[in-house]
């Protein structure tokens, strides 16, 4: 199947990914997404040749120790950090154990409705549980709602989520086919600031509820903070893109957000790689799970 060329366009990227032997400019420095988040507003086989733009396939790597101590990691250094937990949790729990682990997509979302473990319920007008296939291999994870997925309880709406939708139909996908879109947690930060820790662990039960239900091959994690949410890290985006990390076993590839890109136009470039190397790390899950049949 053809890219679709509006997409492209709209991503700032036009034929220049479609052209035969069309390279990538990669000699700019990366810059990382800011500190302070500004206020955000099924595939075939053949569908995104990754090597096009000048993707060349990478190990697959967790974060481990070297990582963090800033090395590059040897050849089983992974070490995956074990999920945090709210103040006083147990793993006997009924937040674990007998509650949110048991729950199917009904009762967890409406178990998120009625959330009132952090303080982010006070000031919340709805919870943004997630939208999209319920049955889909690619799962997309940002870091919080905003204004505007606050008012309408859906993830990535706006000018953000428009671009995202263009960054999905460039690789043949769509938000309710074959893809699941979430946050780290559920209800909107005052001021559209970063979740705290203690807000992220309380929500993170949620989160990991929605993986093993969806079983997805492949996550992207949308910018900074879900990046490092997720893997358990304070790297910077710079160094976590171009490597295929692990969630809950589930491989995960490091993007920008898409309302950073809004800001930062040049790195819409950047972005597409990492949607290249996304793709070509489904296509090997997919010929994995196919060999193992």
């Amino acid at each position: 199947m053809a890219l679709d060329e509006a997409a492209l366009e709209t991503l700032g990227l036009g034929t220049m990914w479609v052209r035969r032997g069309a390279s990538v400019d990669q000699s700019a420095t990366t810059v990382d997404e800011p500190q302070q988040r500004a206020p955000r507003e099924a595939v075939p086989a053949d569908a995104v040749p990754a090597r096009a733009a000048g993707f060349e396939p990478v190990r697959a790597t967790g974060v481990g120790p070297a990582e963090r101590h800033g090395r590059e990691p040897a050849v089983g250094d992974f070490d995956r950090a074990p999920s945090a937990m709210p103040d006083g949790a147990h793993p006997a729990s009924t937040w674990e154990a007998g509650g949110v682990a048991t729950l199917d997509w009904d009762a967890l979302e409406a178990r998120v409705s009625a959330c009132e473990r952090c303080r982010l319920c006070e000031k919340r007008t709805k919870t943004v549980f997630g939208v999209g296939d319920r049955a889909a291999d690619w799962m997309l994870i940002g870091e919080a709602p905003g204004e505007n997925e606050d008012k309408q309880g859906e993830p990535f709406v706006g000018q953000a989520g428009k671009l995202l939708d263009s960054m999905l139909r460039a690789l043949s996908l769509a938000r309710d086919e074959n893809v699941y879109i979430a946050n780290v947690v559920k209800c909107r930060p005052p001021g559209n600031r970063n979740p705290e820790p203690d807000e992220v662990a309380r929500c993170e039960p949620y989160l990991q509820r929605q993986v093993a239900l969806l079983k997805p091959k492949l996550i992207i994690a949308l910018g900074r903070v879900a990046a490092q949410n997720l893997l358990k890290t304070d790297a910077s985006i710079s160094s976590l893109r171009g490597r295929v990390h692990r969630y809950e076993e589930v491989p995960v590839i490091v993007t920008y957000h898409p309302a950073y890109l809004l800001r930062s136009l040049p790195d819409k470039a950047k972005a597409w790689v990492d949607l290249c190397l996304a793709h070509d790390t489904y296509r090997q899950a997919i010929a994995e799970e196919q060999a193992r049949q």
